[in-house]
């Protein structure tokens, strides 16, 4: 005994009559018609003149003509404290790239988001944009063997300080996440502060449970009425920042 093995749709219909009714033989299908669901159309997307990420300077621009020298800066960590409250949403694309907490992105921190990103979309029905722009804060370094003093170090490099659920850039013209969170997730895993890949959905969904959580807890003991009311005197070792933000940021 063996066994054939064909398509129905290749071979003629009374051939195949013919040869299930020998008895040596056994008919064993291999095709079938698949019922697959017709992916959702992204004809209503208003895609950007230019879909890839665009590479983004080193530094600031300066003409050199007449001009100022570039300005040196102070540490001012007031630039990565507290939440972003400008650039904390989605406006371009359906996901993106949040930040969870503050920090300072160099250029090659960056360039590896482009790379990751160039690579791994589809500039066909995708695009990505950038919703930081060129470091623009001096960070001054001594040169090696160097002793203390002498004024402000020189420019080493210049960086981009973000703060906590700063929107670093954005994909659009996805139908589905699971074909851009793998890419996603890779490109902030790249970034020095703790980054998370976000929907609309996620950020809607956050906001209406912190305002349910709000307008019915019923716990007494809350972090900002311990604060204020001074529990345990709290008051004489607790960050300013905590009264600020009550405990959110850091």
């Amino acid at each position: 005994m063996f066994a054939a093995k064909f398509s129905p749709f290749i071979m003629n219909t009374s051939k195949l009559k013919q040869l299930c009714k020998i008895d040596n033989i056994s008919y064993n299908q291999v095709v079938s018609v698949m019922n697959w669901k017709k992916p959702p159309s992204v004809d209503d997307v208003e895609f950007p003149e230019k879909r890839k990420l665009k590479v983004i300077d080193r530094s600031p621009y300066f003409s050199g003509q007449n001009q100022d020298p570039p300005m040196k800066f102070m540490k001012r960590l007031r630039d990565m404290r507290g939440p972003e409250l400008i650039h904390n949403k989605l406006q371009y694309g359906e996901y993106g790239i949040q930040a969870t907490c503050g920090g300072k992105m160099r250029w090659g921190h960056l360039e590896m988001i482009r790379m990751s990103i160039v690579r791994g979309m589809r500039d066909t029905r995708m695009f990505a944009i950038w919703r930081v722009e060129t470091p623009w804060k001096a960070v001054g370094k001594k040169g090696l063997g160097q002793r203390m003093g002498g004024g402000k170090s020189p420019i080493d490099h210049y960086v981009y300080p973000v703060k906590a659920q700063r929107i670093i850039m954005e994909v659009g013209g996805v139908t589905d996440i699971d074909e851009v969170n793998h890419i996603l997730k890779q490109a902030a895993a790249s970034l020095p502060f703790q980054a998370r890949v976000v929907s609309h959905e996620i950020l809607e969904r956050e906001a209406e449970k912190e305002k349910y959580i709000e307008e019915n807890n019923i716990n007494p003991f809350s972090f900002k009425d311990s604060i204020r009311k001074n529990y345990l005197g709290c008051k004489t070792w607790i960050s300013p920042f905590d009264f600020k933000w009550d405990g959110k940021y850091k």
